[in-house]
């Protein structure tokens, strides 16, 4: 009977569960993956959406949602928070999110098995409810009175969090006031991602990401100036071996510059529907080989004169060392600098002097993202 009673109850409990939604975009940075942060959707897709190598946003409208109705998506990820709690409660657990929580949930209502927003609320309680991701590309597009109205609902409504972070546009932190990003800051964003990609301004104009390399320099200073850190994307042979040398040269001195608190590498793969993919199969854009490419991150990383931590944490970082197995760590943390340069170097040499042949080519990897 107690045991029947318990059933119903987890029932009522994932019918309610099942009533609640919220926005939730597709992407997300990797380390925010690694950390199972929570994903809210403050603004759909790209303002600018107009980059030659990214087909993530394309043929989608950008949307600029009302704070009303991101505090709409903020409560009823509260609300699953309160139920899946009281859902331990009634376990005996205390409150404490734990597999059997979640079983005793899903096994009530098999179908939240399919519910993306139990799924990623679980998780995140699972994983300590610690950190939060704002999609989509660029949240500091938003008013800066209305991004801290939201930041300081989520921070009140979700007080466990120690981490907020979103992606966002160099020219989006350059046109910033000062007074503006301190503020958002202070609300309590902490950590902005920028795809930098390159810091060469002939490149630049070529990919049409609609920003100079002195606007970099002045939008990661101001980010860095208010307190957030910062984590730089770049995108190693993005300009193939007709642009690698100053490729290389200028995100180095771009990145010095800056100084971030992290440098992140994303290495070039043309996707397929994109109009640089069209230049590469067209033969206006030539792949560099496995080899060609550590020259290049070798002529990047012996220009970088920074305090930031150089990571490698894609799969796409796929060179081989001597054992077979990974060149690089690909960690969230990566190597500190400049600590940790001269052996980044070494690794790079280590890479360099092994058969051409064992390392991943990207070429051969065109076709599946083409698909």
């Amino acid at each position: 009977m107690v045991a029947a009673t318990h059933n119903d109850t987890y029932k009522e409990t994932a019918g309610r569960i099942a009533e609640l939604s919220f926005a939730i975009g597709v992407y997300r940075p990797p380390s925010e993956g690694g950390s199972a942060s929570l994903l809210l959707r403050v603004t759909e897709n790209c303002p600018w959406n107009k980059c030659t190598f990214c087909e993530m946003y394309k043929g989608h409208p950008f949307v600029y949602r009302s704070v009303e109705d991101i505090k709409a998506d903020i409560d009823a990820v509260k609300k699953i928070i309160d139920e899946i709690t009281a859902a331990s409660e009634k376990m005996g657990q205390g409150g404490r999110i734990t597999r059997d929580v979640g079983m005793s949930i899903l096994r009530a209502d098999p179908s939240l098995n399919d519910n993306q927003y139990f799924i990623t609320v679980f998780n995140w309680l699972y994983s300590g409810g610690k950190t939060a991701f704002l999609q989509d590309a660029d949240s500091m597009i938003m008013r800066p009175q209305e991004l801290v109205a939201v930041l300081t609902y989520l921070r009140e409504k979700l007080p466990t969090l120690t981490r907020v972070t979103s992606y966002t546009r160099s020219k989006t932190l350059a046109q910033r006031k000062p007074e503006d990003l301190l503020a958002i800051r202070k609300a309590g964003l902490d950590r902005l991602h920028v795809g930098l990609e390159t810091g060469d301004d002939e490149l630049l104009a070529i990919i049409h990401k609609g920003v100079t390399s002195a606007q970099q320099i002045e939008g990661g200073k101001k980010a860095i100036t208010a307190g957030f850190q910062l984590s730089e994307y770049w995108m190693p042979d993005l300009g193939g071996r007709e642009r690698w040398r100053q490729h290389a040269e200028n995100t180095a001195r771009v990145l010095t510059e800056i100084n971030p608190h992290y440098i992140r590498s994303r290495p070039f793969v043309p996707r397929g529907g994109t109009p640089i993919f069209t230049e590469y199969e067209q033969g206006r854009l030539h792949i560099s080989s496995p080899h060609e490419r550590l020259e290049e991150l070798r002529l990047m990383i012996e220009g970088l004169n920074v305090t930031s931590r150089i990571c490698f944490d894609h799969q796409m970082n796929a060179w081989t060392n001597r054992k077979g197995g990974l060149l690089f760590i690909q960690d969230y943390e990566g190597y500190k600098f400049p600590e940790e340069k001269p052996l980044v170097l070494e690794l790079i040499r280590e890479g360099l002097s092994i058969d051409e042949s064992r390392h991943v080519d990207v070429k051969d990897l065109i076709s599946l993202s083409s698909l």
